[in-house]
């Protein structure tokens, strides 16, 4: 298996994403990285890191799509950047099974629909990340959280079906419960969109589909796999991750203020504090898989540094072990 990484894509490329491929390299066997990017600027990164070179490939890239660029243009234009280098390589190479970036989300996105092909019934692929819940050790997916701005219902319709194959695969849940997010739990509830989906999930036989649900109970863990558009669904993700920066930074607060008892208070708390903490970081996740292409696509933070781009690693080859590629064309076959 090869494992493709693309270097130049993120705020903190490329030393840190290099750190992190070596990272994973050495934390797991059985794949080889590509790393996809400058090959004078990585050789020269690389020059004086202990590493595996048999399990190192690099390909060179001379350009790079920046944030500022127009997604579709730059996919057009920048031939030679990392990124279009990197789908070049996974449609060319069968032995590469996975593409990482910390790039440009619309770049990596308009070129994973542009470049890359679809599994077999999928009108468009939707963006899943792994979120954390109230219970522990227990995930929730979310799909769409920026892929497709004004999906129609049939879009969302297959999302709920690949984020059922993925929580399967990747998370143990057998039967997933799929929640549509909605402004109320009413069947009735939501836009003109929400309303035509409602009736289609409801009917599939395969989805488990309990209903609407509000942004308040994304993270509760009474659902496993969260259907929505990609607007709605980036404005919640966001909104999660604001609220749990807030929400630490105001305990921080409190405590620092609140004088010797709160300071003594803490102290014996810390390792609650650590782990609720650990477990809300999206560093420990990953980053977000690109689902519906007949390659594993992992789209990373823009501000990863090492330890995410490993694990986001880490997550792509753990992807193609479970084959979730193939779990999704199953569920696929049986709607088709």
């Amino acid at each position: 298996m090869q494992i493709v990484l693309d270097v130049f894509g993120g705020d903190n490329a490329p030393n840190k994403i290099l750190d992190g491929g070596l990272q994973a390299v050495e934390a797991c066997g059985g794949f080889e990285l590509v790393l996809v990017g400058n090959k004078d600027i990585i050789e020269n990164y690389l020059s004086d890191k202990e590493y595996d070179a048999s399990r190192i490939i690099i390909v060179d890239a001379k350009t790079v799509i920046t944030n500022d660029d127009v997604p579709t243009e730059a996919i057009r234009k920048k031939k030679d950047s990392s990124l279009c280098v990197a789908f070049d390589y996974l449609n060319n190479h069968p032995e590469a099974k996975a593409f990482v970036s910390a790039g440009s989300t619309g770049a990596v996105l308009t070129g994973a629909v542009l470049l890359l092909r679809r599994i077999r019934g999928i009108n468009r692929p939707g963006l899943c990340p792994i979120l954390p819940t109230q219970i522990n050790g227990k995930n929730v997916l979310l799909i769409d959280c920026g892929a497709n701005v004004e999906p129609k219902p049939i879009n969302m319709e297959q999302f709920a079906i690949m984020g059922s194959a993925y929580a399967d695969t990747m998370l143990g849940v057998k039967n997933p419960r799929v929640g549509l997010l909605s402004n109320g739990t009413e069947d009735k509830k939501g836009n003109s969109l929400n309303k035509e989906v409602f009736p289609l999930l409801k009917k599939n036989e395969n989805i488990n589909f309990v209903g609407n649900i509000e942004a308040r109970e994304m993270l509760s863990g009474n659902i496993d796999v969260i259907v929505s558009d990609g607007f709605s669904g980036n404005v919640a993700l966001k909104a999660c991750e604001g609220t749990a920066l807030v929400m630490f930074n105001m305990i921080k607060n409190g405590i620092m203020s609140g004088g010797i008892r709160s300071k003594l208070g803490y102290l014996f708390l810390k390792p609650v504090f650590k782990q609720i903490k650990k477990e809300m970081d999206y560093n420990d996740n990953g980053g977000a898989v690109f689902l519906g292409l007949e390659k594993i696509v992992v789209k990373s933070h823009g501000s990863s540094k090492a330890k995410t781009i490993k694990n986001s690693i880490l997550q792509a080859k753990e992807a193609v072990d479970k084959h979730v590629v193939e779990k999704i064309a199953g569920y696929m076959q049986n709607v088709l």
